[in-house]
């Protein structure tokens, strides 16, 4: 969720099944590009002031290493045909930027990435400087995927002056949320906002958030558990939030933020991304609420934020995020490549996630002879885009606490239990986006809609089955 809109349509989606075989079959080269100092890096991060803040960190490289970097934005949308595409006719980029790990895990079962660099890398520079959680989900055992970069956590962010006039605890389990919202509704206000669009993964990622709270498990013993009673509940719950105490309608990436930013609704589940613009900090996004007109800053005053909820059925409150991280194709040419990352990575490493310190919360905490070397930069990294101010001046320490604290207990479905190719594919397909707009549009109840995303995900596992020669 790093676009203007911080969010990704789904991704031009051939299913995986249908990837594979397309990749599994190209003509294009497999093998290292000869050494010619000369590397294509493709970026996600695709904004035109992302790309002018990474191009300064990359002219830096250019004059110090001789190396020519040819660097190219892409969105998420884009990325899986382009892959696809490109590596059917032998032109993969060397390097792409800010790949998710559902992106990088889809490459590696496709075959694409070349996993020695990132090794290399990671040795390099210090495994113990690096967060474990993130380098386990962009590892496969002692395969490094990719080089773990940095992270956005997905946050529930609530009106605190609304629930300390109604004196509402804040809405960290599945019953306080519930109550709140309830409470919260009327007169003419929402009491939460959350995504029902069924084409956007940022559904599925704030109903994942819901989930991972209440341990429902896209995959349990070896088979998709979607239709599981926790899973259920979790439909169920967030069916509540958006039918009974939501705004009508399709909601959208866009949408939950205005009714949030407008003041309208008391809560909404949105990336941490968010955190500059409830800030007054971009002027494409600007709070709206009647008080924010004599004070832009009074949403970010007067918020409160949540990174992590417990349901019933769950032993502790969880976390869901996002770890982005420097992947290396399997055409790559190898030297040029691994200079650039670990620059990227070390010298280039602030003005990497300095950008956007509110969604790229650094995984490398430091050096070897300065441990909390980044997360101490990180801490005073300028926030905001047409307006800048250090993210220290604007959010309590505290709450920088729990972002960090937060990238080391973050979960993610299927990948620790070895399912990040399906993982890949779910992303691209949507099956859980397209069971919530159904189940939101009273189409489907609850139990419906768990058992429509338990079939088409299993569906998806069966296709990978297929295609990779096991069953």
């Amino acid at each position: 969720m790093r676009e203007a809109r911080r969010s990704r349509k789904a991704a031009l989606g051939a299913t995986a099944a249908l990837l594979l075989g397309l990749l599994s079959g190209c003509s294009g080269d497999t093998g290292p590009d000869p050494a010619d100092g000369r590397i294509t890096v493709w970026s996600q991060e695709s904004l035109p002031d992302r790309i002018a803040a990474t191009e300064k960190v990359i002219d830096r490289f250019r004059r110090e290493s001789g190396v020519q970097v040819e660097l190219v934005g892409v969105t998420e949308a884009q990325l899986p045909q382009l892959i696809m595409s490109a590596a059917a006719s032998g032109t993969l980029p060397d390097v792409i930027g800010a790949a998710t790990l559902g992106q990088i895990w889809q490459m590696h079962g496709n075959e694409l990435l070349n996993t020695r660099i990132p090794g290399r890398v990671v040795e390099g520079l210090g495994p113990a400087t690096f967060d474990a959680n993130a380098l386990a989900l962009a590892s496969e055992g002692p395969t490094r995927l990719a080089v773990p970069s940095d992270a956005w956590l997905q946050l529930l962010v609530y009106r605190k002056d609304r629930f300390e006039e109604r004196r509402l605890p804040p809405p960290d389990t599945y019953a306080r949320m519930l109550d709140a919202a309830k409470r919260l509704t009327g007169g003419g206000l929402d009491g939460a906002s959350v995504a029902t669009d069924p084409a956007d993964v940022f559904t599925s990622q704030s109903f994942e958030n819901l989930a991972l709270a209440n341990d429902c498990r896209l995959v349990e013993a070896g088979r998709v558990a979607l239709e599981s009673p926790p899973c259920e509940r979790a439909f169920s719950v967030y069916d509540r939030l958006a039918r009974d105490h939501g705004a009508p309608g399709t909601q959208t990436v866009d949408s939950t933020r205005a009714t949030y930013f407008a003041g309208r609704s008391s809560m909404v589940i949105w990336s941490s991304f968010v955190l500059d613009e409830m800030a007054g900090l971009r002027s494409d996004a600007l709070p709206s609420c009647p008080e924010c007109a004599d004070d832009p800053r009074f949403l970010a005053a007067n918020s409160g934020v949540v990174t992590s909820i417990e349901g019933p059925d769950a032993e502790g409150p969880a976390q869901f995020g996002e770890v982005t991280s420097w992947a290396v194709t399997r055409t790559a040419e190898e030297e040029a490549s691994r200079r650039f990352v670990e620059y990227m990575m070390g010298p280039g490493y602030e003005g990497w996630f300095g950008m956007a310190p509110e969604g790229k919360i650094p995984v490398r905490r430091g050096t070897a002879g300065e441990p909390d070397r980044y997360l101490r930069a990180w801490r005073s990294s300028d926030l905001g885009v047409d307006t800048r101010r250090p993210i220290d001046e604007v959010y309590p320490p505290e709450l920088l606490d729990r972002l960090v604290d937060g990238v080391h207990r973050m979960g993610r479905w299927g990948i620790a239990q070895g399912h990040g190719a399906l993982v890949g594919a779910a992303g691209g397909e949507l099956p859980v986006s397209k069971a919530i707009g159904a189940m939101t549009g009273g189409q489907l109840s609850p139990a419906g809609a768990a058992a429509q995303a338990d079939e088409e995900v299993a569906s998806l596992q069966r296709s990978l089955g297929r295609s990779s020669g096991t069953t």
